[in-house]
């Protein structure tokens, strides 16, 4: 391997590890908000501790993600050199309004809701609760601007020295890549809380332990992932897509396999892309049915990827098109699962149904790989270029970093994150243990306490 494929390696690791947790923190905000309102409302202390005990496991995803985000930040410097000098002072823009106006808002709110409900009152801690979730979720919306601006960069201009500078913020902002990914995002992350939510009760009543809370759990994950999983598939993905055939034709079309350009496209559930023959083998397809998704038209022309250079391909395209495929196709068992179980709450099948219960619980690991792929996607989807149609990934690398250098810090960081991933795990399973219930009574304003 050569220098700038274990850089490429190394980052794709640390991302991957890093995202692990702020997906799980931005969907679990909005869960606890709902908790919170539903306390305010009732006054049931109940709803209380549910919100505390998943601000606990929020606050231990909270503390992983920023440990495991910051290595990420200074590869910027060390690893992607060439990449920081001439983009910096447009990306510069987005990660600076990350780190001052939505980290420190999550964290500062964060440390009240968790340390203040006694002082702060009912009105106040739901604030609190409200403030983490503004704070996590623009977040969310400024690292999405980042990246959309490197799958579709606006707003820019090229200096005669060859630096990238910025001439619209409000482009950068309101970039047509990122009125359809943010969302897509953040939806992703509702389902991901929403399903470790729901298996959390599932292995509640599964153990005869905690059944109020696993209920509760129960519910509200189920409720809360079908939805988002529901609109994940239609409007989110079905725009995104379009999205990338109008901006990223060559994506597209690598993403769908589509070899030959073919008018009355057809949509491929399945298949192996042979590269030598470009074609798909032992393929499985639905007529028509990609151009009529893309375009709204059973007829309409499709570009496949004979209609551009091989050199404007996308570096991996058999391992593009299975991310692509296995996110789809994970998003569309989520919704199959949730629904099922969203239908055996009504008449309350779900919680004596113990074949529900496990498939429930297993499910937890699964949103993180779809999310896993997804990533993938957009990520292999863009290459070969670290901003598309300005600068191929091969510039963007530090000249001076040598392969031993990168290998180095590629093994450090695979031992340190195996010491993390070992810590997490004791974290959680002691926080899953402990439970939402054995904790010190308290003692505030209520109404009605359950």
């Amino acid at each position: 391997m050569d220098a700038l494929t274990v850089d490429r390696i190394q980052f794709a690791f640390t991302l991957v590890f890093h995202y692990l947790f702020p997906q799980l923190t931005m969907g679990l905000a909005l869960l606890i908000v709902i908790f919170k309102t539903v306390a305010l409302r009732t006054g049931k202390e109940h709803y209380n501790r549910a919100a505390r005990f998943w601000a606990r496991i929020f606050a231990v995803n909270f503390a992983m993600g920023v440990v495991t985000g910051i290595p990420m930040e200074f590869q910027f410097g060390t690893n992607w050199a060439g990449f920081s000098k001439a983009a910096g002072g447009v990306l510069g823009q987005t990660l600076a309004m990350e780190g001052i106006f939505s980290f420190f808002l999550e964290s500062s709110f964060l440390g009240l809701f968790l340390f203040g409900e006694r002082r702060l009152g009912p009105i106040a801690h739901w604030l609190s609760a409200f403030l983490v979730f503004l704070g996590s979720w623009l977040s969310g919306f400024f690292i999405i601007a980042t990246n959309a601006w490197m799958q579709h960069p606006v707003g820019y201009q090229i200096t005669p020295t060859g630096q990238i500078d910025l001439v619209s913020l409000w482009s950068l902002l309101t970039n047509p890549w990122l009125r359809w990914q943010y969302p897509h995002n953040m939806t992703a992350s509702v389902i991901t809380a929403s399903v470790v939510m729901a298996a959390t009760g599932a292995f509640y009543l599964l153990s005869n332990i905690h059944l109020d809370y696993a209920r509760t759990f129960l519910r509200t994950g189920v409720i809360a992932g079908a939805i988002a999983s529901c609109l994940m598939m239609y409007p989110l993905g079905d725009s995104q897509g379009r999205n990338v055939a109008q901006y990223q034709p060559v994506t597209f079309a690598a993403m769908e396999g589509l070899f030959h350009t073919e008018r009355g496209a057809p949509l491929a559930i399945l298949g192996q892309p042979d590269m030598q023959a470009q074609t798909l083998d032992n393929p499985l397809i639905v007529p028509n049915v990609l151009s009529f998704l893309t375009y709204r038209r059973w007829k309409a022309k499709v570009k496949g990827l004979d209609a551009f250079p091989r050199s404007e391909w996308p570096d991996n395209v058999p391992l593009l098109y299975y991310a692509y495929h296995n996110m789809v196709g994970l998003g569309t068992f989520f919704i199959a699962i949730l629904l099922i179980a969203a239908l055996a709450l009504w008449p309350g099948w779900l919680y004596e149904s113990r074949l529900l219960l496990w498939a429930l619980m297993l499910l937890a690991p699964f949103p993180y790989i779809a999310t896993t792929f997804g990533w993938m996607t957009a990520e292999l989807g863009r290459q070969p270029w670290l901003i598309y149609g300005l600068m191929r990934t091969s510039q963007g690398a530090s000249p001076s970093v040598s392969e031993g250098n990168a290998l180095f810090t590629l093994i450090g960081f695979v031992g340190m994150y195996g010491v993390l991933s070992v810590l997490f795990l004791f974290l959680i399973y002691f926080e899953v243990q402990r439970g939402p219930a054995r904790e010190a009574p308290f003692n505030g304003p209520v109404r009605n306490p359950n």
